[in-house]
């Protein structure tokens, strides 16, 4: 570790979400880096008492947000898991700059946050878009459709993983991969469409570093439904 890397065991944050949010790939990070966490639970998707909750510490009203050892707060999951990676090079999440590998790690990092998480917003409740009935469930059924059909893109364009996504140690982008693969449509149809990135998240799933993790945060079936 560099002298100008700072010690992750004296570092505090505090994060707000709900166990299996947008936070928990960033509460997974935290966990591997080895950094202390305060975790605030809060689900603005679940009633406007919530979102109102939320607004005094995020205007935007949504989750994940964390407050960083400085007293910045940052916002947008994306963003955040690529500023810890940066801030932590000892933990190995993510390419250094000057790694080849850097510019393929951005893409899919925004890729994910622009293509797929942000269709959530919809998801999680659509009469924020139609109060119509019938024309919620279609776009349910959409939105479901295009995540499949993104998920499917990022498999087929991305390199054959060996065995992560960016080589040979899990970085941001596998932890970002699996814990949205868990959402709508679910892994069983993740598991369909994205062959490639179904081992991926298996290991991932797997990490004894991550075990008492996901039994606390987001426990898992490996049998969800789908839509």
């Amino acid at each position: 570790m560099s002298s100008s890397s700072p010690s992750p065991r004296e570092d505090r944050y505090t994060l707000y979400g709900a166990p299996g949010s947008g936070a928990t790939p960033i509460h997974a990070a935290l966990t591997l880096i080895g950094a202390q966490v305060e975790t605030v639970e809060i689900s603005p998707w679940e009633s406007e008492a919530e979102r109102e909750r939320m607004s005094s510490i995020n205007p935007m009203r949504q989750v994940p947000a964390l407050v960083l050892p400085s007293g910045e707060l940052m916002t947008e999951s994306a963003a955040i898991l690529i500023w810890l990676g940066d801030r932590y090079p000892q933990a190995e999440l993510c390419p250094a700059h000057g790694d080849p590998l850097r510019a393929r790690y951005l893409r899919w990092m925004v890729y994910l946050s622009a293509s797929i998480y942000s269709l959530f917003w919809v998801r999680d409740e659509p009469t924020r878009l139609t109060p119509d009935p019938a024309a919620q469930a279609v776009m349910l059924e959409r939105t479901a459709e295009r995540i499949a059909h993104c998920w499917h893109l990022m498999d087929t364009q991305i390199d054959e993983p060996a065995p992560y996504l960016l080589g040979e140690k899990p970085s941001m982008l596998d932890l970002y991969v699996t814990v949205m693969s868990r959402w709508t449509p679910r892994r069983t149809r993740f598991y369909r469409v994205a062959p490639r990135m179904a081992r991926v998240v298996r290991l991932v799933d797997a990490d004894p570093r991550l075990a008492d993790f996901w039994a606390a945060r987001f426990p898992f079936t490996t049998t969800p439904s789908t839509p």
